[in-house]
């Protein structure tokens, strides 16, 4: 199953899917301030680069029927990469003040399972300008599930979200990033519009990467996890995305909205 760098549109049991209509992503607020010295300082950062003005004509482009693609890179020339972050485990009040404080933008790819504990822990998030995206009911390897499953999986995520966020998902990632066709069937059924896999894994202090010359490339998506100390080895969620920022910075990329680069179907 290939995992493509679009520039265009690309190629447990329930009940039955009821696909929604996607929002259309809306553009970052270009009148929001930048974080101050102070503000990068407070989090032991130095400010990093700002990223530039989204294409007018975004790189992605989806379509409202069909077949969903799936991409782990968007095609650009602009010196950015993307942050998602998975599950919603962990819950730290101090990430939600560094991303008040950052501005850094996130997708947001939430399960069910993890989040339902404290659905308005996300809220503050989403305030800011972050996206939430399908991440399934539990969590399952999509492919060892019936395609009857795998659509309550990626429906009753949807419906959830859709009910405590007010927005119905764009996009789906697949729990462990492994999806079949099924998955694929289940994804356009349910509503999202793309399948989202990623270049990179962060790690405690630094990256994992996906090819052998172990650098960023423009237009990468960057998976994080919302853990805390247990998975950790006692760093915090906040030390955590820290060092993915150091790691960006370093390296002479800017943090930008993935939603930002993509066009929405038209309703």
């Amino acid at each position: 199953m290939a995992v493509l760098a679009v520039g265009g549109c690309a190629g447990h049991d329930g009940a039955a899917p009821s696909a929604s209509t996607p929002a259309e992503p809306s553009p970052s607020d270009a009148s929001v301030a930048a974080p101050s010295v102070a503000a990068w300082h407070r989090w032991g950062l130095t400010p990093m680069r700002v990223a530039p003005k989204p294409p007018a004509d975004k790189p992605i482009a989806l379509s409202a029927t069909g077949e969903v693609p799936v991409f782990a890179q968007v095609s650009t020339s602009q010196r950015v990469v993307f942050i998602t972050i998975d599950d919603g485990m962990e819950k730290d009040p101090a990430f939600v003040g560094m991303m008040r404080d950052l501005k850094t933008p996130i997708t947001m790819f939430l399960m069910n399972d993890a989040i339902k504990s404290d659905y308005a822990y996300f809220k503050p998030l989403q305030a800011l300008g972050n996206h939430i995206q399908n991440h399934t009911l539990h969590h399952p390897a999509m492919t060892h599930l019936s395609l009857a499953r795998q659509e309550n999986e990626v429906c009753g995520d949807q419906k959830a979200l859709t009910e405590h966020y007010g927005t119905a998902p764009l996009l789906f990632r697949p729990p462990y990033g492994v999806y079949d066709k099924n998955t694929e069937i289940a994804v356009r059924e349910c509503g999202p519009r793309a399948i989202v896999w990623w270049r990179e894994t962060v790690r405690i202090t630094s990256l994992q990467y996906q090819r052998p010359d172990k650098k960023l490339h423009a237009g990468d998506i960057i998976l994080v996890h919302f853990r805390g100390p247990e998975q950790l080895q006692g760093a915090t969620m906040t030390q955590m995305f820290a060092n993915v920022l150091r790691q960006i910075e370093k390296q002479g990329f800017a943090v930008a909205r993935l939603e930002d680069y993509i066009r929405a179907p038209s309703r």
